[in-house]
């Protein structure tokens, strides 16, 4: 098995690119039971790696929601103390969680913004 920066032991070998990001998600497992909060520090098309706030066995099937995606089912496919790596059940798109929050209609730039936009005309 390679090993990463850390040291730790990687889990399977990944099957999809993946984009390193920050984004906070909680999860539950499939019981509905909440599991705890996770940093998501990367995300593919087939899973992501994950720090918990506590240890999560491997092959626990859970649940988690991601910003432009919605909800996700898959299963921890590794577990090294709190990291964690989750297979998804189905592939999504990963560009969708980087996307802007709202729809764009109705946006309005907020004030400190717009005024620099009228003063530097």
């Amino acid at each position: 098995m390679d090993m990463d920066q850390d040291g730790l032991e990687r889990g399977p070998a990944r099957t999809s690119p993946r984009d390193s990001l920050f984004l906070l998600t909680n999860l539950v497992r499939d019981d509905g039971m909440p599991l705890c909060q996770a940093r998501v520090r990367n995300l593919s098309a087939t899973g992501l790696m994950a720090e918990c706030e506590r240890r999560v066995a491997a092959q626990t099937r859970l649940t988690l929601e991601l910003r432009g995606v919605g909800r996700v089912d898959g299963q921890v496919a590794w577990a090294h103390g709190e990291r964690i790596g989750v297979a998804f059940d189905r592939p999504i798109d990963p560009r969708l969680v980087r996307r802007p929050v709202g729809s764009g209609e109705g946006h309005v730039l907020p004030d400190y913004l717009r005024w620099q936009s009228v003063r530097g005309r």
